[in-house]
């Protein structure tokens, strides 16, 4: 007769049920395991850290007076974070390594009850790796009806195909949750955008470190951020506040005693001591938006803020402390920042490590219907008031906002003030055609003011200014080329059909390829337009 071993880790709060008597009364998954009539437990091996040894003990004591055959194993382990997967599923796979399994003697089973979601992730997928040879094993609180049973019930679960499937659909589905709190619920279309977003949710998920944001103003670097926080903080991996700092705002003195605080008379006016925007966010997230912005000595204070956890004020002689995370946003480009000496190289390096590059809204013509759907939902939630488009004023709107004519500067932000304007307009709740034409001609005077606005501001956003007016004229007509052009190769042909006649192998699309690198951008960023058309 084979032993049944049950491994499985102490339940922090569902085991704890008080220090008194009362806490018989009250279903603990570890001692209500070894309560079961037809389960005998042999062997528990009882994981938990060194905070919790009394709690383990107890239980242990515990599991003596009602299963008396019982052997409690405790079996001491230290996560730092404990919904970090990449550090709990390392370390549960490391104890299966090192545990000396006897699978002839002894049958094993996975109490997936206790421990976080991404422990029983982590047992589901080591057990389905068989790097574990064991079951998994779910024990339940007694339903109501079934009085007098305070050891519940439980449920050995075979990983047989049907229901990996079943268990795997519902982490797609929490998957695709996740992804969709990240876009507000906004159906996006865009491949390039969707999968930055698949990529941001794992990382948010498993990483301390810093993320750059780069995309041109309005974009939405700011939103992306705060949906980033609230992700961390609904995981349990942030305790703090959401501080979030335009660096484009701070200048001098004030840019320093800002972000790292100042004591009092550290410079004229500095009457009192003030603790400053890192130390805000301790425990939390920063959101430095238009890092490009901060002075060099303010980068340099900031690396050390974030390597050692550490600063000094402003004027302070004495190291604070803030433990935060950190999202930068910018519409700079960054590593020509470094060529030209105005942004630390090794700044650089230290938030450069997950750069997630935010398409305009010029790039993701396929993204604005559903935004505009979501847009009318906030109208109506902010004014109470429901408004919807004519079937043909909607078609009408959609083909030019869709259309090359459409520059959209100010990218989403532009975007929201256009369908706020046409709802605020509308008579009986819906957007006629003549509302349409009126905003059409709007955003076409806006986009035509004297301000230059063209192809280049369009998917460079506020970075098209840094450029010279030769390259903008010259980049203009390469991004009119190419909407006019099926694929890379035929725009590159017609960009260079006179210099390639004069070289052994032709390779227009590499060069094409490269000329619009050099202002970080890609075939498909300049093609959109053209698509959508």
């Amino acid at each position: 007769m084979r032993k049944t071993v049950v491994i499985g880790f102490l339940g922090t709060q569902l085991d704890y049920g008080g220090k008194g008597s009362a806490r018989w009364e009250k279903w603990r998954p570890s001692v209500a395991l070894c309560q079961q009539e037809d389960l005998i437990v042999h062997r528990l091996e009882l994981i938990h850290d060194a905070r919790s040894r009394g709690l383990a003990e107890r239980v242990k004591l515990d599991i003596a007076t009602v299963s008396p055959e019982t052997e409690v194993r405790r079996v001491e382990i230290e996560l730092r974070d404990p919904w970090d997967f990449e550090e709990v599923y390392t370390t549960l796979h490391d104890f299966a390594r090192g545990y000396a399994f006897d699978t002839e003697a002894e049958d094993y089973l996975i109490h997936i009850t206790t421990g976080t979601h991404v422990a029983q992730i982590c047992w589901f997928l080591l057990a389905e790796a068989r790097y574990l040879p064991a079951r998994l094993l779910q024990t339940s609180p007694a339903r109501k009806k079934d009085v007098g049973n305070s050891a519940g019930t439980y449920e050995v679960i075979d990983l047989d195909l049907s229901r990996y499937d079943r268990i795997a659909q519902r982490f797609r589905r929490e998957h695709d949750e996740t992804l969709s709190f990240l876009k507000s619920g906004i159906a996006t279309r865009n491949p390039r955008f969707n999968g930055m977003i698949e990529e941001i949710e794992r990382v948010a998920g498993r990483s301390r470190a810093p993320l750059l944001l780069v995309g041109p103003t309005g974009a939405g670097k700011s939103f992306l951020a705060r949906r980033v926080y609230e992700l961390k903080r609904q995981k349990q991996r942030l305790e703090g506040r959401f501080v979030e700092v335009n660096c484009a705002t701070l200048r001098g003195d004030a840019a320093m005693s800002a972000l790292f605080g100042h004591v009092a008379g550290a410079f004229t006016g500095a009457r009192g001591e003030r603790p400053g925007l890192l130390r805000a966010a301790d425990g939390g997230l920063l959101f430095l938006d238009e890092i490009g912005e901060l002075g060099l000595d303010e980068q340099a204070m900031l690396l050390k803020a974030i390597e050692e956890k550490r600063f000094f004020p402003f004027g302070a002689d004495r190291e604070v402390a803030s433990d935060f995370q950190l999202i930068a946003g910018t519409n700079r480009d960054l590593r020509r920042e470094v060529a030209e000496g105005r942004f630390r190289e090794d700044l650089h390096a230290r938030i450069n490590l997950w750069t997630f590059q935010l398409p305009g809204l010029a790039a993701r013509s396929e993204d604005i219907e559903p935004n505009l759907d979501f847009e009318l939902e906030r109208f109506a939630r902010e004014h109470g008031m429901l408004v919807r488009f004519n079937l043909e004023a909607r078609r009408r709107w959609l083909a030019f906002a869709c259309s090359p004519a459409a520059r959209w500067t100010g990218n989403f932000r532009e975007l929201s003030a256009s369908i706020t304007r046409m709802a605020t307009l509308a008579d009986a709740g819906r957007i006629t055609e003549d509302n349409v034409v009126a905003e059409i001609e709007r955003l076409r005077a806006a986009w035509s003011d004297g301000r230059g606005a063209d192809a280049a501001e369009a998917l460079l956003g506020e970075a098209a200014a840094g450029l010279d007016l030769f390259d903008r004229c010259q980049l203009n007509a390469v991004i009119e080329v190419c909407r006019g052009s099926a694929s890379l190769s035929e725009a590159g042909r017609r960009l260079f059909a006179v210099s390639r006649q004069e070289k052994k192998q032709a390779n227009d699309a590499d060069r094409l390829r490269k000329y619009l690198a050099r202002f970080g951008l890609r075939w498909s960023d300049v093609a959109g337009a053209m698509r959508s058309s």
